[in-house]
């Protein structure tokens, strides 16, 4: 079976893709980020009176990323254990790597899929985290 996931309970891609897509027995996620899938908030973040973001908290965002990945997995009949590879992304390497990478272990107890992260210079929206996922599919 292949054809593309979409969720009601992860939140609305912010361009022209589905939030996950099945080729046999493998689900491509598209980059799932840490909006909150009933409001559009990203959470942490904190905006001066022009709109303009002036702080974020990591922690909050990838608990955030991790609910939405958790979300287009089960939307696909898969589940968090399918996770075969983790490609992430950070707006600051620096800054956010250590406890990011705290509540990755905390998440990834057991099943510990390969994983990628990339320190980049910006994400399409003020988001400082994006994962990229690939899980294995049983049928």
């Amino acid at each position: 079976m292949n054809g593309s996931i979409r969720s009601d309970k992860a939140p609305k891609p912010v361009g022209a893709y589905p939030h996950a897509r099945r080729a046999g027995n493998l689900l491509f996620l598209s980059g799932v980020g840490p909006r909150d899938p009933a409001t559009n908030a990203i959470p942490g973040n904190v905006y001066d009176a022009d709109g303009t973001l002036t702080a974020y908290d990591i922690v909050a965002q990838c608990r955030q990323v991790f609910a939405n990945v958790r979300a287009v997995l089960e939307a696909a009949g898969a589940r968090w254990e399918d996770l075969v590879d983790v490609t992430v992304f950070l707006t600051d390497m620096a800054r956010d790597f250590a406890s990011y990478n705290k509540l990755y272990a905390e998440y990834f107890t057991t099943a510990q899929p390969c994983r990628t992260t990339l320190g980049i210079t910006a994400l399409p929206t003020p988001i400082a985290i994006e994962l990229k996922c690939v899980a294995l599919l049983n049928d």
